[in-house]
């Protein structure tokens, strides 16, 4: 991520979409890595009680994104999309809040490859993802 960023700067990209649906908030940026965290709650897990796979991966994925649109040389002609995901879920959470960090595999111009580790409140390993990133003509 750019040197500097303020993540203020990140209210625009999620007013009305899923990160903001989830309670995902953005909060730590610095040289090579982005921060989130999301709520483990009704909005969040599957019908046995537990985080669902799913808004793990979406933590991931929105993790992912916005870390590559924070690197885009021009934001107003370009577009970080999401282009392929996996993720092996390692642990369940029932309550509380998983933390996502993402760092860089490869930022290339046209892809970037973002390894993300999502992490309960006790610092256990609950999912392991990687995320490519397309960078598109807006």
């Amino acid at each position: 991520m750019k040197a500097g960023f303020d993540l203020a700067n990140l209210s625009f990209a999620h007013a009305d979409s899923i990160v903001k649906h989830l309670g995902i908030e953005f909060t730590d940026v610095g040289e090579g890595y982005l921060v989130a965290r999301m709520p483990v709650d009704g909005r969040t897990h599957q019908p046995f009680g537990i985080l669902h796979g799913g808004a793990s991966v979406v933590l991931a994925e929105s993790l992912g994104s916005t870390a590559s649109w924070m690197l885009l040389d021009n934001p107003a002609t370009q577009r970080a999309v999401g282009l392929e995901i996996n993720a092996n879920h390692v642990r369940s959470v029932r309550d509380g809040w998983v933390y996502g960090r993402c760092t860089p595999i490869h930022t290339g111009r046209t892809t970037h490859i973002w390894d993300v580790r999502i992490t309960d409140e006790r610092g256990k390993l609950v999912c392991v993802s990687r995320l490519t990133v397309a960078i598109v003509p807006a």
